[in-house]
Parts: structure tokens; C-alpha cells; sequence
């Protein structure tokens, strides 16, 4: 016997749902962009890499983990649906790929206080494909 999900009971859940998503992709992507902008030289480069990693930790951490949990709290509202499609299965690679790349390549840059302007790239291209990703999961 299936278990209904209360999230399909209600009319608001999906889209209160998406809103606390994209906060959370606000925070987590966001601090994360401000820490490779600033390994490419850009913006806050009043502060050293390794600070700027230590005070932004928070944010990014709490950022992904709230978009992370309001995304698979979306995604049991129709499991099969989002499965099936192949722009959400690129949207989880690339998720996938961004959060590892971020959490080894960037941090270990940051952490030794150092330039690195491919290191960063790499890591903004990565992040900028996960919204693509979720831009073509309605265009299955």
C-alpha cells in the first residue's frame, strides 16, 4: 500500500516549496559565486581567500542544505515525473559535480590563499549548469 504525501494534499506546498528553494540556492550559490569571483580577482578583494572562505562557510553550507532538502521535499511531490526526465537527471550531475568541485578544488585554493582563476571558472561553469538544468525540466 502506497503512502499518499502530504505535500499533494495542499495547494500551497509547491509553491512555498519553490520559493524556500530558490532562497536556498540564493544563499548557498551566491556565497559560493562571491568565492570564486573573488580567486578570479573580482570583488571583495579587501579580504584574503581564506577568510572569505571561513566567513561565508555558513551561508553556502545552510544555502545548499536548505535548497538541498526543500529540493528533494519538491521532488516527492511527483518522483516519477521528475525521474524520468532527463534535464533533472543533468541538473543532479551537475549538482553533484558543482558541491564536490566547490568543497575540494575551491576550498583547498581559498585555504591556501591563492590565485586561481581556472580553479574558479571551472567551478562557475559548474554551478551555472544546475539552473539550466532546471530551466528545461518543464520542456521534457
Amino acid at each position: 500500500m502506497l503512502m499518499e504525501n502530504p505535500l499533494n494534499e495542499s495547494s500551497l506546498a509547491f509553491p512555498v516549496l519553490e520559493c524556500v528553494h530558490l532562497i536556498g540556492i540564493i544563499c548557498g550559490v551566491g556565497t559560493a559565486a562571491l568565492m570564486n569571483l573573488r580567486l578570479l580577482g573580482i570583488g571583495v578583494t579587501k579580504s584574503s581567500p581564506a577568510k572569505l572562505w571561513r566567513e561565508l562557510m555558513v551561508v553556502t553550507l545552510g544555502g545548499l542544505a536548505l535548497a538541498i532538502v526543500s529540493g528533494l521535499m519538491l521532488f516527492s511531490i511527483d518522483a516519477e515525473m521528475y525521474w524520468a526526465n532527463q534535464a533533472f537527471r543533468f541538473k543532479m550531475v551537475a549538482l553533484l559535480a558543482a558541491v564536490v568541485f566547490y568543497y575540494t578544488a575551491i576550498r583547498s585554493a581559498a585555504v591556501d590563499d591563492r590565485k586561481a582563476s581556472m580553479v574558479a571558472g571551472i567551478s562557475l561553469g559548474l554551478f551555472a549548469l544546475v539552473p539550466l538544468g532546471g530551466i528545461f525540466i518543464g520542456y521534457r
